[in-house]
C-alpha cells in the first residue's frame, strides 16, 4: 500500500519521499492490449517535454524515437504518471469518488467556514455597528475598500507561497490567523479599532491555494463542478450566517458586548477548532484520517496519470514560478479578457454582500428577520449556480453560460431599480431575492481561465490573479451605495446596472477570441510538415497555450 501523502505531487514531498517509494514499487509499467481493457484517455498519449532535455539526448529524426525518448523521461519526471497506463472507466470512478467522499467535502466546509466569517460584516452593520462605534455606513465602506486592497495584494503573494508551503498546509495555517482576527472585533471600540482590524488581510491566499489544491486531483472537466459546489457552499454559509445572526444577535448586552460583537467572537471560534482539526484533515493518512490510506498502488497510478494526460503540464507539478511565467502571464490577453470578467461582472455584488440585510430591513423587517430572510437568496444562489456549471461541464460550453448568469444579474438589478417606492415590502423582498440568488458566474470563469491557460507557473499567477480581481472590485464597488442614496439607492443600483450590462458584453467577446484563435492555430498547425510537427508536440509544453497545436475551450 501506498502513503500517499508521500506520492502525491499537491502534498508535502521531496525527491528523495519519491525515490524511497519507489524502490519499494511493487508494479512496474506494463502495456496492455486494447483488447484486454477498456482504454481510458487518448489512445496516442502525447507526452510533452522540455526540448532541450532532447537535444541533450542527441538528435532525434523520426516519431519511434520521439516516442520512446519522451517515454523515458517522463518517467523520471514524475514516475507515478505512466505513459501506457490502461485502465477501465469503472477504475477511473473509483478513483473520483474517493477524492469526493474523503477529501472534497472538507475542502468545503474550509471554505464554508471562511465565508461565513466574510458576511458577518453584513450582519453586523445590520445590528447597528457604525452607530456603536460612532460613524456611518461611509466609514463602513471605507474599511471594506482598505480590505479589498490588502486582500488582492495577499491573494498574489499567497498564491506563490502556497506553492513553496504547500497548500495542505497553508491552508490551515491561514484559517486559524483569520480566526483568531475574527474574534479580535470583539475588541473594537472605536473608528480606529474598526479600520486596524479591516486591514488584517490573514484570509489572503486561501482561496487560490485551494484552486491549485483542487486542480491537482481533478481534470479539467470535472474541475468547474466542483468549483460551482465550492462557491455555492460559500452562498450556503451566507444563508448560515443570517440565520446564526438572528439568534447570536439577540444576545445584546450579556456580559457587556453588544450582539454583533457576539456573533464574531462565536464565528472566530468556530474558525480555530476548525482549522486545528484541518491540520491533519488534508492528509490522506495518519491524524483522524486513520492509518490505512486512501489509495493502494494501482490506484495512485491511475490518479496521477488521469490528470498528466487531461493537462501534460501537470506531470511537473511541484515545479515552482519562474520570471518566465510572469512575463507570459502579463502578456496573455485571454488572461486579462478573464481579469476584467471577474472585475466588472461581480462589482455589482459588493453592495448586495455588504447590505442586503439593511436593504431588506428597509423593506419594514425587524432586524432580526432581515437576517433571517438572506438565507433563502443565498440558498437558492447555491442551487442555481450548481445546476447552470453542471450543465457547462455536460455540453462543454463556457461562453454563453456565463453571459446567461451575467443576464440574470442584470435583469434583477433592472427590477430592483424599477420599483417605486410605495411596493409592498412582498414584491421588494422578491426583486432582491431575484438578483441575490443568480446563477454566480465566477467559479465558471476560473475553470474556463484555468483550462485555457497551458501551464503550471502560469497557471499558478493565473490563480492569485483572479481572486486578486475578485477582491480589488471592492474598492470602488464598495462605494456604490451611499449614505445620502439610502433607503432606496436608485443612483447605486443605476450603477449596478451598467456594469451587469457591460459584464454580459464581456463573456460575448471573451468566446470570440478563443473562437479567433482556435482558427487561426487550425490554419498554422495545418501547415506543419510531419517533422515540424513533431517538434511542435516536444515544444508545446514549454510554450502552453501559445503552441499552435493548443485549442482553447469556448
Amino acid at each position: 500500500m501506498y502513503d500517499v501523502v508521500k506520492v502525491f505531487p499537491f502534498f508535502p514531498s521531496s525527491v528523495s519521499s519519491f525515490r524511497t517509494v519507489m524502490s519499494q514499487r511493487p508494479l512496474s509499467p506494463v502495456k496492455v492490449e486494447d483488447s484486454e481493457q477498456e482504454r481510458v484517455g487518448s489512445d496516442d498519449v502525447k507526452v510533452k517535454t522540455n526540448p532541450t532535455a532532447i537535444e541533450e539526448m542527441g538528435e532525434i529524426e523520426d516519431a519511434t524515437e520521439i516516442n520512446s525518448s519522451l517515454f523515458a523521461l517522463s518517467d523520471s519526471d514524475n514516475p507515478f504518471f505512466i505513459p501506457n497506463l490502461t485502465y477501465t472507466q469503472s477504475e477511473e470512478s473509483k478513483v473520483i469518488r474517493i477524492l469526493d467522499t474523503r477529501l472534497f467535502p472538507w475542502v468545503l466546509l474550509t471554505t464554508f467556514v471562511l465565508n461565513m466569517d466574510r458576511t458577518n460584516l453584513s450582519n453586523a452593520v445590520s445590528d447597528n455597528l457604525p452607530e456603536d462605534l460612532g460613524f456611518t455606513t461611509d466609514t463602513v465602506n471605507l474599511g471594506t475598500a482598505i480590505y479589498s486592497v490588502l486582500f488582492s495584494l495577499a491573494c498574489l503573494s499567497g498564491a506563490v507561497v502556497c506553492k513553496i508551503v504547500h497548500p495542505a498546509r497553508w491552508i490551515p495555517i491561514s484559517m486559524f490567523c483569520w480566526g483568531l482576527v475574527t474574534m479580535a472585533h470583539a475588541l473594537i471600540q472605536n473608528k480606529g479599532g474598526f479600520l486596524t482590524v479591516r486591514c488584517t488581510v490573514t484570509e489572503g491566499g486561501v482561496i487560490p491555494a485551494t484552486l491549485i489544491y483542487l486542480g491537482s486531483f481533478y481534470r479539467s472537466t470535472e474541475l468547474a463542478t466542483r468549483l460551482a459546489w465550492f462557491w455555492g457552499v460559500q452562498t450556503i454559509a451566507s444563508a448560515v450566517s443570517g440565520l446564526l445572526a438572528s439568534g447570536l444577535l439577540q444576545l445584546q448586552g450579556v456580559s457587556g458586548l453588544e450582539g454583533w460583537k457576539w456573533l464574531f467572537l462565536v464565528d472566530g471560534i468556530i474558525t480555530v477548532v476548525v482549522s486545528v482539526l484541518t491540520w491533519n484533515a488534508m492528509l490522506t493518512k495518519g491524524g483522524i484520517r486513520g492509518l490505512k490510506p486512501w489509495f493502494d498502488a494501482r490506484q495512485v497510478q491511475i490518479a496521477v496519470t488521469r490528470i498528466v494526460r487531461d493537462d501534460p503540464s501537470k506531470r511537473l507539478y511541484e515545479q515552482r514560478v519562474h520570471w518566465a511565467d510572469i512575463k507570459d502571464a502579463a502578456t496573455d490577453l485571454g488572461l486579462w479578457g478573464h481579469l476584467l470578467i471577474t472585475a466588472v461582472g461581480l462589482t455589482p455584488t459588493s453592495p448586495l454582500s455588504v447590505y442586503l440585510p439593511s436593504v431588506i430591513k428597509t423593506f419594514d423587517f425587524s432586524v432580526f428577520v432581515a437576517n433571517a430572510l438572506t438565507a433563502p437568496p443565498y440558498i437558492l444562489q447555491c442551487c442555481t449556480t450548481v445546476l447552470f456549471i453542471w450543465h457547462s461541464d455536460r455540453v462543454g460550453e463556457r461562453g454563453f453560460h456565463g453571459a446567461f448568469g451575467a443576464t440574470w444579474q442584470l435583469v434583477g438589478w433592472i427590477l430592483l431599480r424599477c420599483l417605486p417606492s410605495d411596493t409592498s415590502k412582498g414584491v421588494r423582498y422578491f426583486a432582491a431575492l431575484i438578483v441575490a440568488c443568480w446563477p454566480y458566474t465566477h467559479p465558471l470563469n476560473i475553470a474556463w481561465m484555468s483550462e485555457n491557460t497551458g501551464s503550471i507557473g502560469k497557471r499558478t499567477l493565473a490563480s492569485g490573479c483572479v481572486i486578486f480581481a475578485a477582491n480589488i472590485y471592492g474598492v470602488w464597488g464598495s462605494q456604490i451605495y451611499r449614505a445620502k442614496d439610502a433607503p432606496d439607492y436608485h443612483t447605486g443600483n443605476t450603477i449596478n446596472i451598467v456594469f451587469a450590462a457591460t459584464a454580459v458584453c464581456l463573456w460575448f467577446v471573451q468566446k470570440s477570441y478563443y473562437k479567433w484563435k482556435n482558427a487561426k492555430n487550425e490554419r498554422i498547425s495545418g501547415r506543419l510538415s510531419g517533422v515540424e510537427q513533431k517538434r511542435e508536440e516536444l515544444s508545446a509544453e514549454e510554450k502552453g497555450n501559445k503552441s499552435v497545436l493548443f485549442r482553447f475551450t469556448t
